[in-house]
């Protein structure tokens, strides 16, 4: 999620219980969250149900979120998490990926999973780090990553699929 389109002053207003602010958080984070979730969930009607059940969730306890950069985060493990329970409720053997490798990643426990991630992330050489954090963690378009690093399109692209060959390798040693 992009914590640009969400002031502090909008974020502590919430964690405070100002309805109004958190109104106006929830539709600032909405499109991410729907997003996310479309991406990570394995139908459109689950990821439906993820993205409204994480809105709920963030309703319910936005006041129990230390800091505006830990927001963005906690959403999307909340939506990873609603969308493999949702696929498991259906009864689907891989719930959220492809492969069983990448399921018991998703069970291991999220603080374990985050310094793995963050290792995984530096362990990567730089070119592929640099694309990796640009796409994915501030979710700039290729364009825009492309026009940052002064390289083309298919670059920014190999770049980020090796990095996240790379990141995925080392994930399951």
């Amino acid at each position: 999620m992009s914590a640009a389109a969400i002031s502090q002053n909008l974020f502590e207003a919430a964690r405070l219980g100002d309805i109004k602010a958190i109104a106006r958080l929830l539709e600032t984070a909405q499109p991410d969250i729907r997003r996310y979730a479309r991406a990570t969930c394995l139908s459109s009607a689950d990821a439906e149900d993820a993205a409204q059940e994480t809105l709920w969730i963030l309703f319910r306890h936005v006041g129990t979120i230390r800091s505006l950069l830990a927001l963005s985060a906690w959403l999307f493990s909340v939506v990873r998490r609603e969308c493999l329970r949702l696929a498991r409720k259906a009864g689907l053997a891989v719930p959220v990926g492809d492969s069983e490798t990448e399921v018991a990643l998703l069970a291991r426990p999220e603080a374990e999973l985050r310094l793995d991630v963050a290792a995984a992330l530096e362990a990567l050489p730089p070119h592929y780090r640099d694309v990796a954090l640009m796409r994915d963690v501030r979710e700039m378009t290729i364009d825009e990553i492309a026009e940052a690093l002064g390289a083309t399109r298919q670059t920014v692209k190999a770049r980020l699929h090796r990095a996240r060959a790379l990141m995925r390798e080392y994930l399951t040693r």
